[in-house]
């Protein structure tokens, strides 16, 4: 039972990028509230690792994956259903960066993986569990996780910010779909800010930007996951999580160009000076 006095100890929950980051701790988190995870990741040592930190692991079942492969994400629900018996919830939380380059220096197999992974496989997932979801007695929830670059446009991340604006209006636009025909199936989009990670530390390195000060600018990794799943479980539509993510969200609402601009204060000069532009 959670903290709210939700039950979630018959509830099985589909769980993305399971092997770090915010989705390992999705998946953690959710394990301790009593729930069943079915994580899912392409790296297995990862998602080993996952299934170790677990405070049960006879409640998480590691689930290797490429979501970007389409046919082996059609045939995944059957697995998992073969497995759990039946599916609650789908958090889709796996994505990629882009390597901080302007449009002209990233390569087309780089733009199709981006866009394969952030929004294909997303949308291929959510459309192949979406029928067993509904299934269910009291309706299961999806969650759609975007990013604060599918917010403004952040220098260096053009093509990684356009599959998360991709895939954001795609959960605003699946909400309205399920709305119109009254299903139970709740859709929460997520807007998550700068979240203390394996790739944001990488990235504030490759920026030149000093660990204590990056670390202390983004939020933890756990407090992220409790608020996406506190949202979700909430069937709220939309849901912005950080400081920085409540800061461009307001400015965005006062003024495209202000956000704009925030976004070009905040990483332009690491990026072009970093390209020796």
């Amino acid at each position: 039972m959670d903290v709210d006095g939700r039950d979630l100890s018959n509830k099985v929950f589909v769980v993305t990028g399971a092997g770090n980051g915010i989705g390992r701790c999705v998946a953690l988190d959710l394990v301790s509230r009593g729930a069943t995870v079915a994580g899912v990741d392409i790296n297995e040592i990862g998602l080993a690792e996952t299934g170790h930190l677990t405070s049960d692991a006879s409640r998480f079942r590691p689930y290797v994956l490429d979501i970007g492969d389409q046919q082996a994400v059609q045939g995944f629900p059957g697995r998992v259903r073969a497995d759990l018996e039946h599916v609650d919830g789908l958090f889709n939380i796996a994505g990629i960066p882009q390597d901080t380059q302007p449009i002209a220096e990233v390569d087309d197999d780089r733009i199709d993986l981006l866009m394969r992974v952030n929004y294909f496989g997303t949308v291929w997932l959510t459309r192949a569990f979406l029928p067993h979801l509904e299934q269910r007695p009291d309706g299961g929830l999806i969650l759609i996780t975007s990013s604060l670059s599918g917010l403004a446009p952040f220098p260096g991340a053009a093509f990684y910010g356009a599959s998360k604006a991709a895939v954001a209006f795609f959960g605003y636009g699946l909400a309205q779909d399920l709305r119109g025909k009254k299903s139970k199936v709740t859709v929460t989009t997520v807007i998550p800010g700068t979240i203390w990670t394996d790739l944001v530390r990488k990235t504030s390195q490759a920026l030149g930007t000093p660990e204590a000060l990056a670390k202390g600018f983004a939020m933890a990794p756990e407090k992220a996951a409790r608020l996406i799943i506190d949202a979700a479980l909430d069937g709220r539509v939309r849901a912005v999580v950080g400081k920085d993510a409540h800061a461009f969200n307001g400015a965005r609402r006062l003024s495209s160009r202000l956000s704009e601009r925030m976004a070009y204060a905040q990483v332009g000069r690491f990026v072009y000076r970093s390209k020796g532009r």
